[in-house]
């Protein structure tokens, strides 16, 4: 006899218990994807209908017992995404269509690959992001909503969304593999000679200028460290206006300083004796750790690179951390030994002409895509490099 589940709407994920919705995860989900990171959002007002965020997850039941939540927002813009679709807005824009309000799956403003429908172990995950994809698509049709959005979708979940509409628009972020290196000496032999004393100058010139670094787990950290993280955030995005990336608020941090310290290291960079002059906030979770923020009082030559890069990377190496995500930004990464992978967002827009435009173009779209992750590879100054799996079979650079 199949179980009759109930469908409920909610505001804020506050509605909802923290034990309630942490446990229908994994082990190897996110640590973005726990309550704890939405409630700071939200809680913060960070995330908010003010800020053009309108909290609308919807949450399954069975009885009183919660088994399933599917994240959403309903948005009339699309800052604080990481997916750039703006070109497809002006599309509907010239077509006399509309592309807004749409109905997006997201951590808000986590550019980090690996959302999903969250579901209680027992209930078949299809038959549940059926279910899930229905109700949406229902709360799309009564609320004039032109599409659905899914995105930094967990690779394996996504593979199932085809089936039910979405079509796949391929992106790229970068990420640093653990090639079981035993010490950051070795890190550094697998880089081409120029580019090996480069990396020891960059690191070198921070020493000399008498700045010392170190880790500091969230739970020992001074409660100010957290204040002068998002001082730090604001004086970065202030430096990048009006192409600042300002999405948080002082208490996002303070919030998480309560509730998710367990999850955060600091990469802390000073003068001797004084507070700090440099921050990096980072997030670990087994065995891969995600950089989200940085800043510096001061800006100095090469400070960036040891705060955000190579400090995270030795502290990797000394823990036998498989993968380190840096977040969203530049190619200059891949220098630093990064690569670019492949990763998607998954669209479904209702608007027959707009699906239409879409799906017409899309293919052009990734495999643009494509080749630019093949182009960004191929400045990697690694001695051997292993290309993502994009390329469909392992293919190696010789020494630069």
């Amino acid at each position: 006899m199949e179980t009759k589940l109930r469908a409920s709407f909610h505001s804020t994920v506050l509605e909802l218990s923290p034990d309630q919705w942490n446990s229908l995860l994994q082990e190897e989900d996110i640590p973005f994807l726990e309550w704890e990171w939405f409630a700071a959002l939200e809680g913060s007002h960070s995330i908010w209908p003010e800020t053009g965020w309108q909290p609308c997850h919807i949450t399954l039941w069975e009885g009183a017992r919660l088994v399933g939540v599917a994240p959403f927002y309903i948005k009339h813009h699309s800052r604080g995404e990481f997916v750039f679709d703006y070109f497809w807005a002006e599309a509907a824009q010239m077509l006399r269509r509309s592309y807004y309000p749409k109905l997006v799956g997201v951590i808000p403003a986590t550019p980090v690959v690996g959302y999903r429908f969250l579901t209680a172990p027992g209930y078949d995950p299809i038959e549940m992001q059926r279910t899930f994809l229905d109700v949406a698509e229902g709360v799309c049709r009564t609320q004039g909503i032109q599409g659905m959005h899914l995105l930094f979708v967990d690779p394996v979940w996504g593979e199932t969304l085809p089936r039910n509409g979405f079509v796949p628009w391929k992106h790229h972020h970068y990420l640093w593999e653990n090639q079981e290196f035993e010490d950051f000496s070795q890190y550094l032999a697998s880089f081409t000679k120029y580019q090996r004393k480069n990396i020891r100058k960059e690191r070198q010139s921070v020493v000399e200028a008498g700045i010392q670094t170190r880790i500091v787990s969230g739970s020992d950290a001074d409660p100010s460290v957290f204040q002068h993280m998002f001082r730090l955030y604001t004086r970065t995005n202030d430096k990048f206006a009006p192409y600042d990336a300002r999405y948080v608020n002082e208490e996002f941090f303070l919030q998480l300083q309560k509730t998710f310290s367990h999850r955060i290291l600091f990469v802390e960079a000073s003068f001797p004796g004084e507070s700090p002059l440099a921050l990096a906030f980072l997030v670990q979770k087994g065995s891969r750790l995600w950089g989200r923020y940085w800043g510096t009082y001061k800006d100095l030559k090469d400070l960036h690179f040891d705060v955000c890069y190579y400090t995270p990377i030795q502290y990797a190496i000394e823990r036998g951390l498989k993968t380190f995500d840096p977040g969203a930004g530049s190619p200059h990464k891949v220098r630093r030994g990064f690569l670019a992978h492949p990763h998607f967002s998954y669209h479904r827009l209702l608007d027959p002409l707009m699906d239409h435009v879409f799906q017409a173009n899309i293919n052009k779209v990734n495999q643009m895509e494509e080749e630019t992750i093949q182009e960004i590879n191929q400045l990697s100054p690694l001695k051997s490099t292993p290309l993502p799996s994009i390329l469909g079979r392992p293919e190696f650079h010789p020494e630069g």
